[in-house]
């Protein structure tokens, strides 16, 4: 074993119970120690085998920097040759392999963001992310939510495949194991768990749905036939956007743009561009939270050009009203008088019933945004925008429906922040 070619820990080193116990807590600064102990790697070997410099190695034996990147994990599990199941993902590709110096890691399970946008990564993707999420412990959780989302390029590029044609389905697959109707079950599962975390967020049902998608997954590892499969990764899709969201509510940032990135990967899979374009709206607003509303700007761009036709007139009007945000952020108020008046004429523009997906977006919630964002500039300028914003949220507190109860309470909360910027402090 050299410095390169780095070979698996022998069995009796993995049978340990201390660093079987660190693996499954993720406490790699323990793990480390003990692998260079009793395994006889030096931090140069380890570095080289898990993709890392051997300074990063340095910091994570010191306790000064935690892993909590579901990449890294990936690469600390396949270059030591750790199974999965000790660190809490799926089995690994090469296990149940014969192991030697050539049999190196396939790219796609390496990456949640750079790996090619082909199906079979999509699905190896979903599988590691669910069974890492499901055997996750209080001590990880803790440690996940550290965890800072990407931004920047390193966001940014990894998105660029969206913007390709999906891969075209494999022909002749054979016969499929589940059916239409099956996936059609399972895309109403979807919508009962998106219609619930609608309502009431905070992520209450975060494993049920996380149980789901890994379920979605196992099915598409089998032969599916095309318009199946299809539809399987439409409804990995939807379930990826609810797990992000539902992530999001619980504090875990990253782990919520992991899910981001998986849906949006999904819905080119099973070619729903409209649903993508919603993805990446929630990661810009995801975005303009961490204050990078020009990265917020540039994922609203990418979703606008990667739908093109098939964003329908409501989608557009709540790409625009994120696009607004971001404006609203830098201050560019005249910007945003002019996104959220786009916002409103493609909204008037929308006929008929549109997906579940984007249904929610109505005249309340334009109006509820918009209140929004004029009350966040009516914090540095509240002569300007307050009685603005205030009007908007009355707007949307009159018209939003009973199912909206968590949109409901932060429209009042954010009006009685209006009155309090505008001198009334009665109330409303």
């Amino acid at each position: 074993m050299d410095a390169i070619t780095p070979g698996p820990l022998a069995p009796e080193v993995l049978d340990r119970d201390d660093l079987k116990r660190a693996l499954a807590e993720h406490d790699f600064a323990a793990a480390f120690s003990l692998i260079k102990k009793w395994g006889g790697l030096s931090q140069n070997r380890i570095a080289s085998a898990c993709q890392l410099t051997p300074g990063k190695v340095s910091t994570i034996i010191s306790g000064q920097q935690q892993v909590t990147s579901f990449d890294v994990i990936c690469r600390i599990a396949d270059g030591l040759r750790i199974p999965g199941s000790m660190v809490g993902l799926a089995d690994r590709p090469w296990e149940g392999q014969p192991d030697g110096p050539d049999s190196p890691t396939p790219p796609a399970t390496r990456s949640t963001g750079n790996g090619p946008w082909h199906r079979a990564t999509t699905v190896h993707l979903a599988a590691d992310l669910t069974r890492s999420d499901l055997v996750m412990d209080r001590r990880a959780a803790t440690r996940a939510l550290a965890g800072a989302a990407l931004s920047g390029a390193a966001l940014l590029d990894s998105l660029e495949g969206w913007l390709q044609h999906p891969p075209t389905a494999e022909a002749q697959r054979g016969r499929s194991r589940i059916g239409h109707q099956e996936v059609e079950e399972l895309a109403a599962t979807a919508r009962a768990f998106r219609a619930w975390d609608h309502r009431f967020g905070g992520g209450l049902r975060h494993k049920a749905v996380v149980g789901q998608l890994n379920e979605v997954a196992g099915h598409l590892e089998d032969k599916q036939e095309p318009s199946v499969e299809q539809g399987l990764f439409r409804v990995m899709a939807y379930l990826g956007g609810t797990a992000a969201t539902m992530a999001w509510d619980s504090g875990l940032h990253k782990q919520a743009q992991n899910y981001y990135l998986l849906a949006l990967r999904a819905a080119h899979a099973g070619g729903d561009a409209a649903f993508g374009a919603n993805v990446l709206a929630g990661m810009a607003r995801q975005m303009l939270y961490q204050d990078r509303p020009q990265d917020a700007l540039e994922l609203v761009r990418l979703a606008q050009k990667g739908a093109r036709k098939a964003a329908s007139p409501r989608i557009r009007s709540m790409l625009h009203t994120r696009e607004a945000w971001a404006y609203a952020a830098m201050g560019r108020s005249a910007a945003f008088r002019r996104a959220t008046d786009e916002a409103a004429e493609a909204l008037a523009a929308a006929e008929g019933e549109d997906p579940y997906r984007i249904a929610y977006f109505d005249k309340a919630e334009l109006a509820g945004v918009t209140g929004g964002r004029l009350l966040d500039m009516a914090r540095s300028d509240p002569q300007q925008h307050a009685e603005a914003a205030a009007e908007n949220i009355r707007d949307a507190l009159a018209t939003r429906g009973a199912v909206a109860d968590r949109s409901h309470a932060l429209d009042l909360i954010g009006l009685a922040e209006c009155h309090f910027l505008m001198g009334d402090v009665t109330g409303p």
